[in-house]
């Protein structure tokens, strides 16, 4: 008994070591497929890297007027209020390299590497600004588009786009050999190139907001991208550069790490920032989505960031207040809007308001009007279209007793219209075809085509149109035409 109970143990105790090499063996087998799939290092060429970046910081020559030429057509397209313009423009710009350079020689302490970068990028930016504003004092459109307004402030997006796109540029120039870069330098130039046209557009119009605005979104997305070359440059280990000189190379690697705390810790700050402002407008759009509605009360909402207030204007229905309170206590209560305030106008308490209030109750009610006006329109032509057709069906009744009075021959008749389509002289007409049964079916062919003739002749004079056609179709076994619209059978 004892044999066999220590048998028991020892087969359990067999199957629990083998169940636990069989997991092992597949954690193993799992991490070395991610470790072939996801591994960099062994494929990254430093020394390469590190020279083609050095190549690309240089804004001379050629560069320059690429990125001149560029700049004018990404203006044309933000004036142009037309995104496929500036994705063109974004195609050709040459705008990433100083800011890689900055990120690199942070990481490898290469004070000329960023000495270089830094005199560069103010080249870049400098040019850039000087090209957009020249453009857009010349151009006689100075209304700011959506494609400019957008470009105005920063969004948690903008900031994703600099980080993955920067990430992609420097995993792809640090593969050995030759990788196409397109795709990263098309991201990086969508978070680069449109805030500089917009700085120079807010120059040329005197905007100091939206140059402020637009100038903000440019440094945050230069900061994040140098910060993911930086990230990617230490993970990979690139070689620090070395010093005969002790001294230098220790102020170098001072220098080197003050600007990756300077750089790093803001942006934590301000991603977190960003991120936060997003969540809140998100908050406020829900709440406005499925909160505030009342029946024959349409409400607008403005939600001011700066001070984290939300104004609902109402217009319509006055809304009681034991109404409005609930609403505003709901509103206190969501958690991602702890801190805000919201603010309720209706009635005279609009008229009371500021300017720019009554200024949007103008253009609501205008927007109102219009959709009104639209709305009779269509009203209308649904009338004129359904008195056409009640027209039709009465027309049709006197036409049919007509014809069978004086065409006894026929047993039946349709009626529908046809639309036709001429392919070589591209018109397109409305046919009306009468299909017709006859009674006898031993009638004679020229007796029919005879019928048919004059009855078209007829129709034509009846209707005072020459897009007629009568059509002869079989008798069925009822007694009935086949495929008709309408139908007045011989009694």
């Amino acid at each position: 008994m004892e044999t066999q109970q220590t048998n028991s143990e020892t087969s359990s105790d067999n199957n629990l070591n083998t169940n636990q090499q069989r997991i092992s063996g597949i954690w193993e087998s799992t991490m070395a497929f991610l470790h072939d799939l996801l591994d960099i290092r062994q494929d990254s060429d430093r020394d390469e890297t590190i020279e083609a970046v050095r190549k690309d910081i240089s804004f001379q020559g050629h560069n320059a007027w690429i990125l001149i030429f560029s700049i004018f057509v990404a203006s044309i397209g933000l004036n142009a209020d037309s995104t496929a313009v500036v994705i063109g423009a974004m195609l050709i710009s040459p705008l990433m390299g100083p800011i890689v350079g900055m990120g690199l020689g942070t990481a490898i302490n290469d004070d000329t590497m960023m000495r270089r970068s830094w005199t560069n990028l103010l080249v870049m930016v400098g040019l850039s600004l000087l090209t957009a504003s020249l453009y857009f004092l010349i151009t006689p459109i100075k209304e700011i588009t959506s494609e400019l307004d957008a470009r105005t402030f920063p969004t948690i997006l903008d900031v994703l786009i600099a980080i993955f796109g920067g990430l992609a540029l420097i995993v792809a120039k640090a593969k050995k050999g030759t990788i196409s870069n397109a795709i990263a330098g098309v991201a990086i130039a969508t978070a680069l190139m449109p805030p500089l046209c917009t700085a120079g557009f807010g120059i040329a119009t005197g905007s100091l907001k939206v140059f402020g605005g637009a100038m903000y979104l440019f440094c945050i997305n230069a900061v994040f991208i140098a910060l993911a070359t930086f990230v990617v440059c230490k993970l990979l280990k690139f070689p620090m550069v070395k010093y005969a000189n002790q001294a230098k190379r220790k102020r170098v690697s001072r220098w080197a790490t003050a600007i990756g705390v300077f750089v790093l810790l803001p942006s934590v700050v301000l991603f977190y920032q960003l991120y936060s402002a997003q969540v809140k407008e998100i908050a406020v759009d829900e709440y406005f989505k499925n909160t505030i509605d009342y029946v024959g009360m349409r409400p607008t909402k403005e939600w001011n960031k700066e001070t984290n207030k939300l104004d609902i204007v109402m217009l319509g229905e006055i809304v009681p207040q034991p109404t409005i309170e609930a609403w505003k206590n709901k509103f206190y209560t969501i958690e991602e809007l702890e801190g805000s305030e919201i603010e309720f106008f209706q009635g005279s308490k609009i008229l009371s308001n500021n300017n720019d209030d009554v200024e949007l109750v103008q253009e609501e009610l205008i927007g109102q009007m219009k959709q009104i006006q639209n709305k009779d329109v269509r009203i209308a032509a649904l009338e004129n279209e359904l008195r056409r057709l009640s027209q039709q069906g009465k027309d049709f009744d006197i036409i049919s007793k007509e014809v069978r009075f004086n065409y006894p021959e026929i047993a039946s008749m349709s009626y529908a219209e046809s639309v036709n389509k001429d392919f070589i002289t591209q018109r397109t007409d409305t046919i009306s075809v009468y299909n017709i049964v006859f009674n006898d079916t031993t009638l004679a062919v020229e007796r029919r085509l005879d019928i048919k003739q004059r009855l078209a002749n007829w129709l034509q004079y009846r209707l005072k149109s020459y897009n007629v056609k009568v059509n002869e179709i079989e008798r069925s076994v009822t007694g009935t035409a086949h495929d008709s619209l309408q139908q007045i059978q011989s009694k």
